[in-house]
């Protein structure tokens, strides 16, 4: 490679919309990982340093896997699944049923109750349930759910009047235009859309594990960890829970393509 290829390929890499090949991307990412671990690496080797050097952060992770680091994240994906699942079959009722006019405001209103801030919404809850699991349970419920629906609401709004046109010289009734066009019709983006505010859930998820600790999971060893001022294991959990997520948001992903293999998402 010679120095006006290199040339070539730094130049469409400040070019905005330029295509660039799989090898060129793969070549940015590596740059850009050496360089944050460097970063990493060269502030850790002065005597006073705001962030943990790897040492320490190794040491806090495999201090908190011989501790039970696994158990906790199953925890943890356990509350966010059952969270998830009830915030989806609550989300997707109200969507789908806002196409009838008696139902159309209370999903408009539920949608509006994104603004919400969590305390109120928990504090709420905590007077109607006693079970520290169901608490954080419902918590993540009514959060995950006001954003679900306000994305399912977009999406149903952004389906072109000419599918409507379409089930409607078929012969379709109106409960089967609903069936067809926007439930069957959109599901590719109904995943997308849970994919997206999945991990509003999972970043929530933390904060609503270290508000009780009872049922433990990752926001009980954050809490713990921050008490302590242990800030390698701190770094170690932040680092456990982005790779957890991006496994998530990955898997999703791959659902969708497999579903749909001919989805325009």
């Amino acid at each position: 490679m010679n120095f006006q290829t290199i040339l070539t390929s730094l130049k469409k890499q400040v070019t905005p919309f330029e295509e660039t090949r799989k090898i060129s991307k793969t070549a940015v990412i590596t740059i850009w990982s050496i360089f944050i671990i460097g970063l990493w690496f060269s502030a850790g080797m002065k005597e006073t340093h705001l962030f943990p050097t790897m040492t320490q952060v190794w040491e806090g992770f495999t201090g908190l896997w011989s501790e039970g680091l696994a158990t906790h994240i199953g925890q943890s994906l356990k509350l966010c699944g059952e969270a998830v699942l009830y915030a989806i079959i609550v989300s997707l009722s109200f969507a789908y049923l806002s196409s009838l006019p008696i139902l159309k405001p209370i999903s408009r209103l539920l949608s509006k109750f994104r603004y919400l801030p969590l305390t109120g919404i928990s504090f709420y809850i905590t007077m109607l349930m006693n079970d520290a699991r169901t608490i954080q349970v419902w918590i993540l419920v009514v959060f995950m759910t006001t954003f679900l629906i306000t994305g399912l609401l977009s999406m149903i709004n952004d389906i072109p009047d000419e599918e409507y046109d379409h089930a409607r010289a078929l012969g379709y009734n109106r409960w089967h235009i609903l069936w067809e066009v926007v439930i069957l019709g959109r599901l590719d983006y109904v995943i997308e859309t849970i994919r997206q505010n999945l991990a509003i859930v999972w970043m929530m998820l933390v904060t609503v594990e270290s508000i009780m600790v009872a049922a433990g999971g990752l926001g009980f060893l954050i809490k713990n960890s921050n008490k302590f001022m242990n800030h390698g294991r701190i770094i170690a959990l932040q680092i456990c829970i982005l790779l957890v997520g991006l496994g998530l948001d990955y898997g999703l992903t791959k659902l969708r393509k497999v579903l749909f293999r001919y989805s325009k998402i």
